[in-house]
């Protein structure tokens, strides 16, 4: 039988570690955080500090990223409802990322509890 979207997420869910948002917020300035949403969910708003890198070209494009060179180094992944971001957080593991915590319930937990965001500064071209 093949396994569901929602099976995978299950699946990756049980092995790692998620946090709450309380959590992730006394997180802030202590670990990379990683926004795998698309870009336009990124410029809509994010957690302060983020780097966005979405899902689909994460493990490709992580290292070149300096702030993620370090395999050992601390990092905080998340998504809008936290799938992407489990999903996310096995493969970097895969790939030798050996801290990774993921925020449970993703960005729209954190929203909904009216912790802060960003918004990038539009781009003026006069």
């Amino acid at each position: 039988m093949a396994l569901t979207p929602h099976d995978l997420v299950v699946e990756a869910k049980a092995q790692i570690k998620e946090v709450t948002p309380a959590e992730a917020q006394a997180m802030l300035g202590k670990r990379v955080i990683i926004d795998v949403r698309e870009y336009d969910e990124y410029a809509a708003g994010h957690l302060p500090g983020a780097i966005n890198i979405p899902r689909g070209i994460l493990e490709f494009k992580i290292g070149m990223v300096p702030e993620c060179a370090n395999k050992d180094g601390a990092f905080l992944l998340y998504c809008r409802t936290s799938g992407r971001a489990a999903l996310s957080a096995v493969q970097l593991a895969k790939i030798g990322y050996t801290n990774v915590v993921s925020l449970a319930g993703g960005y729209e937990a954190w929203s909904n509890e009216n912790r802060p965001i960003e918004k990038p500064e539009p781009i003026n071209f006069e």
